[in-house]
């Protein structure tokens, strides 16, 4: 048996409130708020389907009720009916403008109460409904999408001979330090809500997705590269870039998936400025400070940390001690300070985090430019 609407009746006068709960009572739970004070309360309380509320009480009035109603996150999209003695168009189109969905005048007809009251929760459910289908949709792109991503990136990584755990390990800093960053006054306009979070995550992986266009001479030497082997190695953070702005292009079309173009974007970004320095002597463009995207900022310190822990065919894996000592003496020139110091938070962490990667972990490795 489906569960009754609850319906939040609010006026000061008690034999308005006893007209309309022997009106509705039979078909919902009906409660009742003695002035707007009260009615807030419930709101958050119960949680109702619908709010009756009258225009004129002493104190707050069902103007300022129905502002406060609005504000609040959880009841923003509350259908709200005004319950209202005057009848003038002014005092219609002001309630109306602050988001009530209808008036009903007084004395009260009970068949009239009876359909507008059904009508608004007819209009409450459909929309319910759709707005839960909306949501599955776009959680079936959101997540259609991260794995079209992360097959991607594992294009690069498969071209490289990087550790197979290295996109991971990276995604994986990058979400704690997103989720870190939120809270900080620099990045909250930035990083704005978890779902942000979850798109410099899912974007992490792509950050060398222009090695596919490296060639195997550069990419799989074993020595150090000379000068024009190291512009040319250099060129993957551009070749990045450009295939996924036009991934962009291509999506540019498809009301549906505005999500998945800002998330590409920030992919975008991480590929192309993910080896810009602070102090601006990075490259490909020389980009200085805030300048540099948000996310390439954070994709930096991961990315070199990662490499410097990791064994490579030129080098042993550092102490982790070492390595965040190393990031450490970088803040300032190399790294942002404050993305170093959101890595400090949790650095006595990384040990054993990285521990879970290691029964997976394959290959030797290779490079990290």
């Amino acid at each position: 048996m489906a569960a009754r609407l609850k319906i939040l009746v609010v006026d000061d006068t008690k034999t308005n409130i006893e007209v309309l709960e022997g009106i509705l009572s039979p078909s919902y739970d009906i409660y009742v708020a003695l002035n707007g004070v009260k009615a807030l309360e419930l709101v958050h309380k119960i949680k109702p389907d619908l709010v009756l509320l009258d225009v004129m009480m002493p104190g707050m009035d069902g103007y300022e009720t129905l502002r406060r109603i609005k504000s609040m996150p959880e009841s923003e999209d509350l259908p709200v009916i005004f319950l209202t003695a005057k009848s003038d168009t002014q005092s219609e189109k002001d309630g109306l403008a602050l988001g009530a969905v209808d008036y009903i005048a007084k004395p009260f007809t009970p068949e009239l109460v009876v359909f507008r009251v059904q009508n608004q929760l007819k209009f409450k459910h459909h929309r319910d409904v759709l707005d839960a289908q909306v949501k599955d949709k776009t959680k079936s792109l959101r997540q259609t999408l991260k794995i079209m991503l992360t097959s991607l990136a594992a294009l690069a990584e498969y071209r490289d001979n990087e550790t197979g755990m290295h996109i991971r390990r990276t995604q994986m800093i990058v979400q704690r330090l997103a989720e870190i960053l939120s809270k900080h006054p620099r990045f909250k306009d930035v990083i704005t809500s978890p779902e942000v979070v979850e798109f410099f995550a899912t974007a992490a992986p792509l950050h060398d997705i222009g090695k596919v266009g490296i060639q195997d001479a550069i990419l799989h030497k074993p020595g150090r590269l000379n000068d024009e082997e190291m512009k040319q190695m250099q060129i993957h953070t551009s070749l990045g870039y450009e295939v996924l702005q036009q991934a962009i292009k291509d999506l540019k079309d498809d009301d549906n998936m505005g999500e998945g173009r800002q998330m590409i974007q920030i992919a975008a970004n991480i590929a192309l400025s993910h080896h810009e320095r602070w102090d601006g002597t990075g490259y490909p463009n020389k980009l200085k400070g805030e300048a540099i995207p948000v996310c390439a900022r954070l994709m930096a310190v991961a990315d070199v940390y990662d490499a410097l822990v990791s064994p490579r065919i030129y080098k042993q894996a550092w102490p982790h001690e070492k390595a965040i000592a190393e990031i450490k003496s970088e803040a300032g020139s190399h790294f942002d300070p404050d993305v170093v110091e959101a890595l400090l938070t949790f650095e006595a962490d990384l040990p054993d985090m990285y521990k879970d990667f290691e029964n997976a972990e394959e290959g030797n490795g290779a490079k990290s430019f």
